[in-house]
């Protein structure tokens, strides 16, 4: 293994500048799944990484269309009889709005204190690029250990619409033993995690209209309801002072762990005033009855995500608006179903518009909750690479997050996931100044190819 970990050393250091402008050259393409107009540039990061498959020598790679973006198949058989891992990622990244609180363009990606500044660096171009290299570095080096089947997917950021249909209808070609994912974080570089369980989602958009047109504010305001107003105190109404939902049937299904399993989780660590210093918040707040880390990792949430209406250009327009709209997500927990929930919220927020309004519910996208085993041979494999490489044993942890796809990938093709993921919490994924550190960057090159040699060893 001491051998391994040589010859995958000196590759890197030989090759670190070539892989670093390489995920530049992929961080420089505007792929924003959720607005067309980048349509083109979707298209383009495909077409990058279907080139850099080949380049670090998959036998077959695809560009293979779907009712939406491409998803780009790439597969290296060596010998039938030993295991197959699918590795699972995405191309697409969120919008990058507001553009103004970047620091530097999210397009023009630029290294400062030892972090990739780009939309996308981490989530989840950064942590796919690096199984790339580290396929091509098990290549160039003869130290490949498995088949390697690549699904690197262009919706994610909008919910994977189109991934379920080519899953089913290319079920005969995705046959394997494991799926290999990073698109997720670990607590910290010195204590690295592997996430054993992550939230499920439900995504809806809501509309309040009033008056038929836009009206003068000094004219009709006092006589008329204001739609922004009365959406506002909807959604106040959706949560009571302890953070507790209050849609009704909504916790009915949730799975409560067990006084064990909530010490377990919460022996992870975690400094609450550094939290807050990194957030520039002066106090948390959440659902009462649990801590910071349970309120993240096994309760069920609702947020909102976004709201407009009326006037939001520069300067005074004395507007009362015809109509208000909002995004509005649900983080849901086992045993929880995402149909379900969508249909919860939507009856209940029927129910609680005022006449003053009528109200529009639409269900965007969603995905199931799912708690991975830490008891598998995968999981285990993935705990020696990355004690191997980081030099201290990874703790279990939940996830926050929603990855809908690994629910349909055990559903449709009976696999387990693991979800090893080198990003960390503060990369500021989402959100203006995205980054994503060299060192995990480089990390995860070197900790991939061990996995596979540990996966190997035991099937």
């Amino acid at each position: 293994m001491s051998e391994l970990v040589m010859e995958t050393t000196d590759y890197i250091k030989t090759n670190e500048k070539r892989f670093l402008d390489e995920l530049f050259e992929l961080l420089r393409i505007p792929s924003v799944s959720a607005d067309s107009k980048y349509a083109g540039d979707v298209k383009r990061a495909a077409e990058f990484i279907s080139k850099k498959l080949k380049d670090a020598g998959a036998d077959k790679v695809e560009i293979s269309p779907t009712k939406g973006h491409p998803i780009v198949y790439g597969e290296k058989i060596i010998d039938k009889n030993l295991p197959t891992v699918i590795v699972y990622g995405h191309y697409d990244v969120q919008p990058a709005d507001p553009v103004n609180l970047w620091t530097s363009p999210p397009f023009e990606p630029v290294i400062k204190d030892g972090k990739i500044y780009a939309r996308g660096s981490c989530d989840d171009k950064g942590q796919v690029y690096m199984h790339i290299k580290a396929f091509e570095m098990m290549n160039a080096t003869g130290t490949l250990t498995c088949n390697v089947k690549f699904m690197i997917e262009g919706e994610e950021e909008v919910g994977s619409a189109n991934l379920g249909e080519w899953v089913r209808a290319n079920k005969s070609r995705l046959t394997g033993d494991i799926i290999l994912i990073s698109d997720t974080s670990m607590v910290a570089n010195d204590t690295p995690s592997i996430e054993a369980g992550l939230r499920g989602l439900s995504y809806m958009e809501v509309e309040a209209v009033g008056p038929n047109r836009d009206l003068h504010s000094g004219v009709y305001g006092g006589a008329v309801a204001n739609p922004i107003q009365v959406l506002c105190e909807m959604i106040t109404s959706m949560k009571d002072k302890n953070g507790h939902i209050t849609i009704p049937g909504f916790y009915d299904d949730v799975v409560e762990l067990t006084k064990e399993e909530r010490t377990e989780l919460n022996r992870t660590p975690f400094n609450e005033e550094e939290y807050k210093k990194d957030l520039g918040v002066d106090e948390l707040f959440g659902e009462i009855g649990f801590t910071t880390l349970e309120r993240t990792g096994i309760r069920p949430t609702l947020e909102l995500n976004g709201i407009w209406g009326g006037y939001m250009g520069e300067g005074s327009k004395t507007v009362l608006p015809s109509k208000a709209n909002a995004k509005i997500s649900m983080r849901l927990v086992p045993n929880q179903k995402s149909e379900k929930i969508s249909n919860l919220f939507a009856e209940h927020f029927k129910k609680i518009a005022p006449k003053t309004v009528k109200v529009k519910v639409m269900a965007h996208h969603g995905g199931e909750p799912v708690v991975t085993p830490t008891d598998s041979h995968a999981f285990s494999a993935a705990s020696k690479a990355i004690e191997k490489t980081y030099g201290k044993k990874p703790i279990p942890t939940r996830g926050g997050g929603s990855i809908p796809i690994v629910a349909l990938f055990e559903e449709e093709l009976g696999l387990k996931s693991v979800l090893m993921g080198f990003g960390l919490d503060s990369d500021n994924i989402h959100s203006p100044d995205e980054h994503y550190g060299v060192f995990n960057f480089m990390k995860g090159i070197e900790t991939i190819p061990l996995f596979f040699r540990y996966f190997a060893e035991g099937k």
